[in-house]
């Protein structure tokens, strides 16, 4: 097994040259402790907002059995990852376009099969999932919520993982956990907290007060908080319309407060990062350890 992954790893792009410069794809987590915190919208609207910006997103949803990705868009895509797990299609074939040119991948029960890939399915798809970097800046990855054995192996492979939480108790708590139950496994996971559905800014900074302080005193981690969006009616609406709200209503509260932390995110890029463990070729790297 150990030759096999050194084998994947040597198939694995660094870099490559794309629209006349280099791009270095970073694999990025979205999770959350619970359900209901509006993670996935946030996902989607967040790949957008970064798409409005000059940057190329793949959004790949990796919630087993409530992948919704393409309802919040109204999209039916024709393949997911199953097909690709089957040999059916290659990666590039079930890769689909919503709102801006978006890329996404739909999950489903594709990443089920994940877990219980033979050596040579392992191979695949790894050879498959490598021609995306230099593809896209960002490989967005929409979890499941709770911190499943499936979520934990995106979450410890992926070069930064956001938490997405809410000021109610139960949301906090949940975040927490899931940070906590990371860092004791010592592995060195880059958090940043987006607090949602908030009715100020003083809630959201009281809130990610909460989780920052007690990851401090117990953890000895730095958690830094990446924005807060504010509980609008527009946002039910657009999910009602199948429309991502930055789209339904540009002009929201809820919209202009994921543009403000796409900025804020877009500013707290490391540019040095360490490209030993960076972009496709670390996380699968990561990934094929997790698996075995």
């Amino acid at each position: 097994m150990n030759d096999q992954a050194q084998s994947l790893r040597d198939l694995m792009m660094v870099q490559s040259q794309k629209d006349g410069r280099v791009r270095t794809t970073k694999v990025i987590t979205v999770t959350s402790g619970k359900g209901g915190v509006g993670k996935s919208n946030f996902t989607l609207n967040f790949a957008l907002t970064l798409q409005t910006r000059g940057y190329k997103v793949l959004v790949f949803d990796a919630d087993i059995g409530l992948a919704n990705i393409d309802v919040l868009m109204g999209i039916s895509p024709k393949f997911n990852l199953y097909h690709l797990l089957k040999r059916e299609k290659t990666i590039w074939e079930i890769i689909h376009k919503g709102y801006h040119d978006l890329e996404f991948i739909a999950g489903g029960s594709g990443f089920s099969d994940l877990l219980r890939l033979s050596e040579q399915e392992l191979e695949y798809f790894a050879q498959q999932v490598s021609e995306l970097n230099g593809h896209v800046d960002f490989i967005i990855f929409d979890t499941g919520a709770g911190l499943s054995k499936e979520t934990l192996k995106f979450i410890l492979a992926a070069q930064e993982t956001i938490v997405v939480t809410t000021p109610e108790p139960t949301s906090i708590t949940d975040a927490y956990a899931i940070i906590k139950m990371v860092h004791n496994m010592d592995y060195q996971v880059p958090f940043r907290l987006v607090v949602n559905r908030v009715t100020d800014d003083k809630e959201g900074k009281y809130t990610a007060d909460k989780i920052s302080l007690v990851a401090k005193r117990f953890l000895q981690l730095e958690i830094p908080t990446l924005g807060y969006v504010p509980d609008d009616i527009q946002v039910s609406k657009a999910v009602k319309k199948q429309v991502p709200f930055t789209i339904a209503f540009p002009n929201s509260l809820a919209s202009k407060s994921i543009h403000e932390l796409a900025d804020h995110f877009i500013n707290g890029q490391n540019v040095s990062e360490n490209q030993e463990v960076s972009g496709v070729k670390g996380f699968l790297s990561k990934m094929i350890k997790l698996l075995k």
